[in-house]
């Protein structure tokens, strides 16, 4: 104990009682650490000159001497915990968060690509995987309060992330230090300890509530919908990173600069007695969502909360560093395994939801399907995932064999993916599953050619969406990435064989020349019934089509032109061959009633999803 000098025994008991708030009305009406630096001296040297008399003599607990140094001890302490709450209550103000969030957010929120939750939004809501039929959903996409405080920032220490500041000034911290002292010494450690943990506790409480960190049990945390955890799960990771990084170790600072050495482990009782409660309150809410329903639009948040925790851990153990602080220790490693067991059994379950996402309903004019955008988007934010989920995600997707028997499943060829991450794996699983559904999708249609043009949409919308995320395509391959463009235009081959293979077929010359002879033995009838039946078929084509939509302008136009390689130049060697029979006989413009360029103008209404006027097409000579 520090002590400036000796003082008689006798004096330092009338100091002891003068200031006894028992029985002084001066006393309680004052606060001894308040007053000049000779009125706490003087009182703590009599504090120091009773504690010797009483370590020095021998009295028995008979003798008045004895009970009248006991008494006044008990005197002494019972007004020093009051100076020790006083100091401790006047400097209990909450932190300044906002700053402190910026700059911890700043430096060590993990970033992610360019991908984000709102790309769910992308121009039309989605169909859930998994959920009822044409069920639409949508996903939400929070700031902390302003708040001031009399705490100096006058020092940071690099130690890790951790950024400790003073949170009492440093006279306070000594005034603190004497008076835990001589509590200590005297035998009131426990008292000593519940006092500054309540007192700092409330502190910590009152910062909790700037920063957001509600008072929620992992029930209460269960029973909230997934809209309303959604937003508290960001605010969550920013109050983490304040708390651990700096309010915890700057309030182990603090127990330390006052208790340490004062006692067996003083210093940690006096922490734990402050932030356990606290910490606990911080983490059950990780722990909470790590171990609610797992559906597969929580993946991403989930992935966030696992980064930010493997992010605060080596802090966590930094500053949850002794024995008594292991349960913290190991509820944030749990929380952690837990969030990664999560995420991989979102991803599994997601790919689930995929393969029966129930929809049964065509999309108009064979368009791409919201399933196709929801999925592909989804798997595009996955990419940007790809380091947390290449360590979480370690053995390849269960294909086929997965599936009961009444479910009909495709299967995947692992040898075409030789040296590819499971992470690869699984993201082109996903991918194959999702055209297996859009295949089933497909059936609903009652045209063929529109259940092509279907399949053309939605498998090159999955390529361009490869093509346009950097990390996607890196993880998905260019040789799965040429397969599926070969897939989109097997597709569109499809489409027009299947539509135009009947129209052209009315441009042939078999079976117009009755007699065998091309100059004078063309069938005019025959004739007539070929451009009626080209007529018909293509006015049919063309209306039906024109309200078909292919969203890619590019993909359009190629189609377009490629439609047009093969009509036109069959139509105008047609025409140019047969149209002398007609114009010469009765009623031509019964026959012909499309010029070259009639029909060329006409294809650019086709995939455009709009009604045409049939009539305002026909320019006929």
């Amino acid at each position: 104990m520090e002590s400036s000098g000796r003082i008689p025994l006798e004096k330092a008991h009338q100091i002891v009682l003068r200031w006894d708030s028992t029985v002084s009305e001066d006393a309680r009406a004052r606060m001894i650490f308040q007053g000049d630096r000779q009125q706490v001296d003087s009182y703590l040297q009599a504090v120091d000159e009773i504690q010797r008399s009483m370590e020095s003599t021998t009295l028995s607990d008979e003798d008045e001497q004895s009970k009248k140094v006991n008494t006044t001890i008990q005197i002494a302490m019972a007004r020093l915990e009051d100076e020790f709450r006083n100091i401790l209550i006047s400097h209990a103000t909450p932190l300044e968060t906002e700053s402190l969030t910026e700059s911890i957010s700043s430096n060590h929120l993990i970033s992610r690509g360019s991908s984000s939750l709102s790309e769910f939004h992308d121009a039309d809501d989605y169909i859930s995987p998994g959920g009822e039929e044409d069920s639409v959903h949508t996903l939400g996409n929070s700031s902390l309060e302003r708040g001031e405080s009399s705490a100096t920032i006058a020092s940071y220490r690099s130690m890790s992330s951790i950024r400790e500041i003073d949170l009492i000034p440093s006279d306070s911290i000594y005034d603190l230090r004497c008076i835990a002292e001589r509590m200590i010494t005297a035998g009131y450690f426990r008292e000593s300890v519940q006092v500054y943990g309540s007192v700092r506790k409330s502190a910590v409480d009152a910062t909790f509530k700037k920063l957001g960190v509600e008072k929620l049990s992992i029930g209460d945390i269960q029973r909230l919908e997934w809209e309303a955890l959604n937003a508290k799960i960001g605010k969550w990771i920013r109050a983490a990173k304040v708390c651990v990084r700096v309010l915890f170790a700057s309030e182990k600072r603090l127990c330390q600069l006052i208790f340490e050495d004062l006692g067996t482990d003083a210093d940690d009782a006096c922490f734990m007695e402050t932030v356990k409660a606290p910490a606990i309150q911080l983490f059950n809410f990780a722990e909470a969502i790590s171990i609610s329903r797992r559906s597969p639009e929580k993946l991403f948040k989930i992935l966030d909360l696992h980064d930010a925790v493997v992010d605060l851990l080596p802090d966590i153990e930094a500053v949850f560093d002794s024995k008594s602080s292991e349960s913290i220790r190991l509820q944030s490693s749990e929380i952690l395994s837990r969030l990664a067991e999560a995420a991989r059994g979102m991803l599994s379950e997601f790919e689930n939801a995929v393969l029966r996402e129930p929809s049964r309903v065509p999309v108009p004019g064979g368009t791409i399907h919201p399933l196709t955008r929801y999925v592909m988007n989804y798997i595009s934010l996955i990419s940007d995932y790809k380091q947390t989920l290449g360590e979480l995600i370690v053995s390849r997707p269960a294909t086929a064999s997965r599936y009961n028997d009444d479910l009909t499943a495709p299967d995947m060829d692992f040898t075409d993916h030789e040296g590819q991450s499971p992470l690869a794996l699984h993201l082109i699983w996903i991918i194959i599953i999702l055209q297996f559904n859009l295949e089933g999708k497909s059936k609903h249609y009652k045209d063929n050619s529109l259940a092509f043009v279907f399949m053309m949409n939605n498998i090159h919308y999955i390529v361009q969406k490869i093509k346009g995320s950097p990390e996607l395509r890196e993880i998905i391959g260019d040789n799965y990435l040429k397969k599926l463009t070969g897939k989109y235009r097997q597709a569109a081959t499809r489409y027009q064989r299947a539509t135009w293979i009947g129209v052209l077929y009315n441009l042939r010359d078999e079976g117009l020349h009755a007699t065998g002879s091309f100059s004078s033995g063309v069938s005019k009838s025959a004739l007539r019934e070929r451009f009626k039946s080209f007529n018909a078929m293509f006015e049919e084509v063309h209306k039906m089509q024109a309200l078909w939509l292919i969203p890619d302008t590019q993909l359009r136009e190629e189609l377009q032109i490629s439609i047009s390689e093969k009509l036109i130049p069959a139509y105008r060697s047609f025409l140019g061959r047969f149209r002398t029979h007609i114009e010469h006989g009765r009623h031509p413009e019964n026959y012909i009633k499309y010029s070259v360029e009639d029909l060329e103008t006409a294809v650019l209404d086709f995939f455009e999803g709009n009604a045409v006027n049939q009539h305002s097409r026909r320019r006929s000579q």
